[in-house]
């Protein structure tokens, strides 16, 4: 786990939906980790460089608050991880943009792409499975791109659609999760570093996983009944963490807060 990446985890788990955290309860919760206070703040000041985060003070205490799309990915992430997902109505959805032109652009958007459920039919063509148009429409906004989308059904058989995304890759970051769940600390401070490694491992498991129906998926795929075990899991260690988390100024709302 790397500073930045990780502090992303603690805005995506305990200060979502508020965008801002004091500099002292980050430091806190990274300590826990096994992070120096030393190298939250240099990762916060390059994070803040990049324009991810914003510095702020309210009287003596300083803040770092999530930039619009900064905030906008944490919504994504919590949408995709916590809520419930919608039945599928059997239909797929293909987004042709124009560009990036750009390599390194192009390459921020494919994986933004991929964080929202989608995957590669071809070069520059995306499929989606019951995927957000919304915020299909949001990304293609934040990067001034046109897009011509069109929705439909498959004709044929289902391999070509799941050639389009690394299920391989999935189903052995899955196996490496549940091996995880089967660790359940009961210590306040343990039982918070446990979440938020099973947080952190699972949040990147979106970028290849597109939570696909298992009328496409089969039953060999372990992603829905890892992901049944995930969220129990979580509930569980939230509670054993509470002691901990209670000493932090950190908004501690409902599990599952509405994302949007």
């Amino acid at each position: 786990m790397r500073a930045r990446s990780t502090i992303f985890t603690l805005f995506v788990e305990y200060v979502y939906p508020e965008r801002a955290a004091r500099v002292r309860d980050l430091v806190a919760m990274m300590a826990a980790l096994g992070f120096s206070e030393m190298a939250v703040r240099a990762a916060l000041s390059r994070s803040a460089k990049r324009g991810w985060v914003v510095p702020k003070r309210e009287g003596r205490a300083a803040y770092y608050a999530l930039s619009d799309r900064v905030y906008w990915q944490v919504r994504q992430v919590r949408r995709r991880l916590y809520e419930p997902r919608p039945a599928w109505d059997g239909r797929f959805l293909l987004v042709l943009p124009e560009g990036p032109k750009d390599r390194g652009e192009r390459e921020r958007f494919r994986r933004e792409m991929a964080l929202l459920g989608y995957g590669g039919l071809q070069s520059g063509v995306y499929l989606g499975v019951g995927v957000d148009l919304e915020a299909t429409r949001e990304l293609l906004g934040f990067y001034g791109l046109a897009a011509t989308c069109f929705q439909g059904e498959l004709l044929g058989g289902k391999e070509e659609v799941l050639r389009a995304f690394p299920l391989e890759e999935a189903k052995a970051g899955y196996e490496r999760l549940a091996a995880l769940l089967e660790q359940s600390p009961e210590d306040p401070v343990e039982a918070f570093r446990h979440l938020s490694r099973l947080v952190h491992e699972a949040r990147k498991l979106l970028f290849l996983d597109p939570g696909l129906p298992q009328e496409l998926l089969g039953p060999g795929f372990p992603g829905p009944k890892v992901r049944r075990l995930f969220l129990s899991a979580r509930e569980e260690l939230r509670a054993r963490a509470a002691p901990f988390l209670k000493g932090l100024s950190l908004p501690l709302s409902d599990l599952s807060p509405v994302s949007r």
